[in-house]
């Protein structure tokens, strides 16, 4: 089943480091078909609140595969460039079938 690494971004700190992290974070992704599907696009806060620089979305395959990817040798590597200069909320998520219907959730209740 389909995984994300969702973060919630709260503020960036742009130069050197940060170039070099994203020149370097598509490589870490491939072995594990991780791939943005959204990237601090323009976004709309419509309830609560939200960090003022947006949001990152990552695919993964499966949540065995996100795991994978942030715990790999080659994503620690870069993982300082970007916490040292980003402050944001980062969690995995697993998705959920094509067929889900929210109603899904309360069967057998």
């Amino acid at each position: 089943m389909t995984a994300y690494a969702l973060a919630q971004v709260h503020s960036v700190e742009p130069g050197p480091d940060i170039t070099a992290y994203l020149r370097r974070i598509d490589a870490t992704l491939d072995p594990f078909g991780g791939r943005f599907l959204v990237h601090r696009a323009e976004f709309e806060v419509l309830e609560g609140s939200w960090g003022p620089s947006g949001v990152i979305l990552i695919e993964f395959p499966t949540y065995r595969q996100a795991r994978a990817w942030y715990d790999s040798p080659a994503y620690r590597e870069i993982l300082d460039l970007r916490t040292r200069h980003m402050v944001a909320d980062v969690v995995l998520v697993q998705g959920v079938p094509a067929d889900y219907r929210a109603e899904h959730r309360f069967r057998g209740h």
